[in-house]
């Protein structure tokens, strides 16, 4: 149970962080975004703490360390597997993961996965 509560959490993770890319490539202020959504539809603390985080880019110190997340979503690609469940969020988590930790992620909190999608954007560098 704490595995998929962990991949919902990540799933939270990376779909804030790709609706941030896509307002913030359109010239909207990330955190007035986040305001916008947690007054308004997505009034919840994992919103507004992991929003926070990809918003204002702070990722250091970690509270949950990317490397743990990529363990984690390793582990329940694994137990999908056993059991025969598809669950293609979870491989695609997998691999933002990676990506993350080969990019030297490996210190960071796992919200900086969030921060990924503005890299594919062309908004950031490494």
């Amino acid at each position: 149970m704490k595995l998929s509560g962990n991949f919902l959490l990540a799933s939270v993770i990376e779909s804030l962080g790709e609706a941030m890319a896509l307002v913030g490539k359109a010239g909207i202020d990330r955190r007035q975004y986040l305001d916008i959504l947690i007054s308004t539809l997505f009034d919840a603390p994992v919103y507004k703490t992991y929003g926070g985080l990809i918003a204002d880019g702070q990722f250091e110190p970690a509270g949950f360390a990317a490397a743990l997340g990529h363990k984690d979503i390793r582990l329940i690609l694994a137990a999908a597997e056993g059991l025969r469940v598809p669950l293609p969020l979870a491989s695609l988590l997998g691999d933002r993961f990676l990506t993350l930790l080969a990019h030297g992620g490996d210190k960071l909190d796992w919200s900086a996965i969030g921060r990924l999608a503005s890299k594919d954007a062309g908004e950031m560098e490494d």
